[in-house]
């Protein structure tokens, strides 16, 4: 095998309906939520060879961003964000995650087609 120096697993528009928002009316209808999610890994949970049981799978990663980001509602998507970034730390050996929050279509005063918050936390 290569001699790695990194090992990320990115997903990209993990799709969520929740009800976010700082005012009542935003909490009271679904909306449309996309994460960008990023995690590093250390090059020691590489796979030793091609078998799933190995890796972590990013299939559970997507199910965690979306069960944080439908269990509870949340005024603030820098909390939201904060709160992927806690999950995905407890649940892997990660020792970096980015996470990048969206909203779609927020009400603003203004046409705006979509607002996003980005943060990264470590280890």
């Amino acid at each position: 095998m290569i001699d790695c120096a990194e090992y990320k697993i990115r997903l990209t528009g993990v799709r969520f309906r929740a009800r976010h928002g700082v005012s009542d009316s935003e909490r009271d209808l679904l909306q449309d939520f996309l994460a960008d999610v990023e995690i590093t890994l250390p090059v020691e949970a590489l796979p030793t060879s091609d078998h799933l049981r190995e890796v972590f799978d990013y299939d559970r990663f997507a199910s965690l961003i979306v069960e944080v980001g439908t269990s509870q509602a949340f005024r603030l998507l820098e909390v939201l964000g904060a709160r992927v970034i806690e999950r995905v730390l407890e649940a892997t050996p990660a020792t970096r995650v980015a996470v990048s929050i969206t909203k779609l279509r927020p009400p603003t005063t203004t046409s705006v087609d979509a607002v996003s918050v980005e943060l990264v936390g470590r280890r």
